[in-house]
């Protein structure tokens, strides 16, 4: 059996992927979670041999998910569905020693077929062939705490309190993002990195 968590935000969609994969006679979902933090709770708890896991979710997304359990040397290997194929994604999630990227209008046997492939060793990045090499994601982590807290509407004094940082350093460090970006302000800085799958 090849033992799986869910990871899904989405509650009709978490439910139908459930019910579709158990159909499968090899598969068994030992648990389900609608955020990265309750995934990575179920993940060391159960130590599936499979995460499948949306990449936007609340409290961590599916990249930081995959890079925590990477950092942890976890053996349960990550399969990424998504409606993204946006190349800092794809390369973020290869970074991330991610073993399955797949889309979520990619027919049900695919999915079936990349569980099973990625169960078995391999690296399965379904409708994701983009040559990464082209694509140079240029945020730190820093950086990526910082845009998603402007995407929430956060003043510079908020996110000042949320990091324990001044507001000049808060005004600092936006700059700069903004000038990796060539972007002429904070807002249009998130929608770029947005975009580009850097988030």
């Amino acid at each position: 059996m090849i033992r799986i968590v869910l990871s899904e935000d989405q509650v009709m969609l978490r439910s139908a992927l459930v019910s579709l994969l158990s159909l499968e006679e090899d598969f068994e979902i030992v648990g389900t979670a609608d955020d990265g933090i309750q995934a990575h709770r179920l993940v060391r708890k159960f130590e599936p041999d499979v995460l499948i896991s949306d990449i936007e979710m609340p409290e961590m997304t599916g990249l930081e998910l995959a890079d925590r359990l990477a950092q942890e040397g976890t053996k349960t290997k990550v399969i990424i569905i998504t409606t993204f194929a946006r190349p800092g994604y794809i390369r973020r999630a290869k970074n991330s020693g991610v073993r399955g990227y797949i889309l979520k209008d990619a027919p049900s046997d695919i999915l079936a077929d990349t569980i099973r492939k990625v169960a078995a060793g391999e690296t399965v990045f379904v409708d994701a062939d983009i040559d990464d090499e082209l694509v140079e994601d240029p945020l730190i982590d820093r950086d990526r705490r910082l845009l998603r807290l402007v995407e929430q509407g956060k003043t510079n004094k908020e996110i000042a309190e949320a990091l324990n940082l001044s507001v000049g350093t808060v005004r600092n460090y936006l700059n700069e993002v903004g000038s990796k970006l060539n972007a002429s302000n904070r807002i249009e800085a998130f929608r770029i990195a947005r975009d580009n799958g850097w988030l």
